[in-house]
């Protein structure tokens, strides 16, 4: 299942590829020094922003990690300041409100004093879901906005498809969520692998190398949350993209 079909709004794979370069640009960081947090080559950087090239689901988390922007950031379609919000909106009392994501610090949580954005559109269509597209791998967000706290994503992995390569395993900060709908989903964390079917959730800590993929025949439909990725101190040892401290060798992130 696939969402948005033929929708004007939502982000196409060309807009992927200029809103990384246009993150890269804007905090001054050349092809090579993205390349090297990222742990790729410059060459593929330079594909990956001229759309000649996809990114698995994992180079897409280091990206956002070393752009230091949020994966609404990049899913988001363009937004329409003359739109009026939806009736029955909820907004949160300005104590204080944050609208910007970059201006939110590093751990914007404090559970004495949460620092939450307003939630200004409360209702996301299923027709209208801003989606990226991987090979084989679609992630589709369930918020209308973006939310600093928490990915929360509609997931669909086609047979044979699967979230990074056995030998580059995602890690990154935060804790996941999943429950799966439909057909069944592998989910490998650490040194395990968890076979999930039709009404199994799983819960991990994300820093933990881990890999989703789907060896069995039929397409698997999920909801997955990512919750704190963006606020998790610990995010800072994975500035370092030497393999000892991303990756787990064989294992997979």
């Amino acid at each position: 299942m696939t969402a948005a079909h033929g929708d004007p709004d939502l982000p196409s794979a060309d807009q992927l590829g200029s809103r990384v370069r246009a993150a890269r640009t804007a905090r001054g960081m050349s092809l090579r020094d993205l390349a090297r947090r990222v742990g790729v080559s410059p060459s593929f950087v330079s594909q990956l922003e001229n759309n000649k090239v996809n990114a698995s689901v994992g180079t897409l988390y280091k990206l956002v990690n070393a752009l230091e922007v949020s994966l609404d950031e990049l899913m988001s379609p363009t937004p329409d300041a003359t739109a009026e919000p939806e009736p029955g909106r909820v907004e949160r009392a300005p104590r204080p409100s944050v609208h910007d994501l970059d201006a939110l610090p590093p751990m914007a949580w404090d559970p004495e004093e949460p620092v939450w954005p307003r939630v200004q559109r409360n209702v996301q269509r299923g027709a209208s879901r801003a989606q990226i597209r991987f090979p084989g791998v679609t992630w589709e967000r369930l918020t209308r906005e973006a939310d600093p706290f928490v990915d929360f994503l509609h997931v669909t992995y086609d047979p044979g498809s699967a979230s990074c390569p056995e030998d580059d395993m995602m890690r990154h900060g935060g804790r996941e969520y999943g429950f799966v709908l439909e057909g069944r989903l592998d989910v490998q964390v650490g040194f395990d692998t968890h076979t999930l079917e039709p009404g199994d959730s799983i819960t991990f800590d994300a820093m933990t190398p881990h890999r989703l993929s789907n060896p069995h025949d039929g397409v698997c439909r999920a909801i997955w949350f990512v919750v704190a990725r963006r606020n998790d101190d610990r995010s800072a040892a994975l500035d370092d993209p030497s393999p000892h401290v991303t990756h787990l060798p064989a294992l997979q992130d």
